[in-house]
């Protein structure tokens, strides 16, 4: 008997919050970028709803264009999955596919720095928090890519929920305009960038490391690279936008360069299409090192490193924006992903 044929559906009420897995790690998560290819500035905004532990992680970072980063984490208490909207920060979905909102109302710890929160306790305390304020639109300039992988015959995939990183991922290239105030400074933002969705178990420690690589060079032309490693055989994935139309990255490579803390500096990518070949170099413009920690139940510690870049990106002769996630699992004090060269 043949194997049941798997597909990947995407429905707009998914643009919304979903009704909670029941197990204790279900997360559902908004991420959305902006960036002025201009004067090399941006920001990225997350809400991961983590429900069934009581809370959200919280996140706004504002890449400032003479290198200073604005930034906070938090964990808000929250009691029910029903809006994404936590520690000051909401993000609503106007229209699906179409139309997001993002607002902000809080501070942000500001950073001349910003390497310095690879020690978030040290960081914090040595440096001030200013008032922030944030009011962005944000429209989709692409269609949507991604959705839930499921059996044909709607039945779900069985997984882990131990293991998982998210049962389901969407992922759009957007307009972003609106402004940002940093304490006394406003910034006009009218960038591009990337939004992405995500809902189901999460464990930031169920991947060994990964390199997502978004990035737009204009309303007509942007693409995703994205390498992810689960069990020492990484995926390769993502998509082009040519047009209006995404093509499928069938392959990629992400050959990246390192400082003496093995953060990204600049990377050499290739991608391959079912009908064309891209050379992308980046160079990173300024970025910031996250971390998760988690206890296991038998008292084990796992650290995970996640480095937040903005980068500038190169291709066919454009130049564009984006950003460059590497995460890591920290084995034996060094990012595991690095020895992949």
């Amino acid at each position: 008997m043949s194997e049941p044929k798997i597909v990947t559906v995407l429905e707009p009420e998914d643009e919304y919050t979903h009704e909670p897995d029941p197990v204790s790690n279900y997360n559902e998560s908004m991420y959305l970028n902006g960036f002025d290819l201009e004067r090399e500035l941006g920001a990225w905004f997350r809400i991961g709803n983590r429900v069934n532990e009581g809370y959200a992680e919280m996140t706004v970072c504002i890449y400032l264009p003479d290198g200073r980063v604005g930034f906070i984490y938090g964990r808000p208490e929250i009691t029910s999955n029903d809006e994404m909207r936590a520690g000051g920060l909401e993000i609503r979905v106007e229209k699906p596919f179409e139309h997001l909102t993002i607002s902000y109302d809080g501070n942000v710890c500001l950073l001349d720095e910003p390497k310095q929160m690879a020690n978030p306790r040290v960081a914090f305390r040595d440096n001030p928090f200013v008032d922030c304020s944030v009011r962005l639109d944000v429209t989709g300039v692409s269609p949507m890519y991604g959705g839930m992988p499921q059996y044909e015959d709607g039945s779900p995939l069985k997984t882990d929920a131990s293991k998982s990183f998210a049962k389901a991922h969407y992922e759009q290239h957007t307009a972003v305009v609106g402004t940002i105030q940093v304490d006394q400074e406003t910034i006009a933002l009218d960038g591009l960038g990337l939004r992405d969705k995500s809902w189901g178990p999460r464990y930031w420690q169920a991947l060994r490391w990964y390199r997502w690589l978004p990035m737009i060079f204009g309303p007509d032309f942007a693409m995703m690279l994205s390498i992810v490693d689960r069990d020492g055989a990484p995926a390769r994935s993502g998509m082009v936008l040519v047009d209006g139309e995404y093509s499928l990255i069938r392959d990629c490579r992400i050959e990246s360069e390192w400082d003496s803390d093995d953060y990204q500096t600049a990377m050499r990518c290739w991608a391959a299409t079912d009908d064309a070949e891209y050379e992308i170099t980046g160079r990173v413009l300024s970025m910031i090192p996250l971390r998760n920690r988690r206890i296991t139940d038998d008292g084990q510690q796992l650290h995970t490193r996640i480095t937040e870049a903005m980068t500038r990106y190169e291709c066919n002769g454009r130049v564009g924006m984006g950003m460059s996630e590497y995460l890591d699992q920290i084995v034996d004090g060094r990012p595991i992903g690095t020895d992949m060269r």
